[in-house]
């Protein structure tokens, strides 16, 4: 990771000389910045770093364009991984809600979001909501991309684990 690190930022540097701090090229380049600080446990240094994209993103192309909607299921991963679920939530929602009128409801980003609100939910004590957003990614998932893909699978697995905490355990098992 620490080579990736070297990478994006020496990228970000030419991206900044280049074309100034503010283009949607270096905006692309902050926010993968973000992810590797993220994967190496820098949190502070991520959470900057998306929240800069985020900031010039709505500048450049608005709070609904696709672009801008990464960075914000960005900065709801960061809160979740956390322990930060109301912020999480709140990043993710705004997400969803982009991505259902830029992409659809069944776009396989769309319901990867779906996913990660439900384990939101589940973390914050929303059974019912966490099940619905769980049984909504699952008959998506299941459209998209089949019974046996691994995302299909993860969220089966989600379900799973959301009905044996719940004690239901003829549902964990079906």
């Amino acid at each position: 990771m620490a080579e990736a690190e070297y990478m994006y930022r020496r990228a970000l540097e030419g991206c900044e000389k280049a074309w100034g701090p503010e283009h949607t090229s270096t905006l692309v380049t902050v926010n993968n910045l973000g992810i590797v600080y993220k994967n190496q446990g820098k949190m502070t240094e991520a959470e900057a770093m998306y929240r800069r994209a985020l900031e010039g993103k709505e500048k450049a192309w608005g709070p609904e364009h696709t672009s801008t909607l990464v960075t914000v299921n960005n900065l709801g991963g960061l809160y979740a991984g956390q322990g930060k679920m109301a912020e999480a939530e709140a990043m993710y929602r705004r997400a969803l809600e982009g991505q259902e009128k830029a992409w659809g409801p069944e776009h396989t980003s769309t319901l990867d979001t779906v996913n990660n609100l439900g384990t939101v939910y589940a973390n914050q004590g929303k059974m019912a909501e966490a099940e619905y957003m769980y049984r909504r990614a699952l008959e998506g998932c299941e459209k998209a991309w089949g019974p046996e893909h691994t995302s299909t699978l993860d969220t089966v697995n989600n379900l799973g684990i959301l009905y044996k905490n719940q004690g239901k355990m003829a549902e964990a098992e079906a």
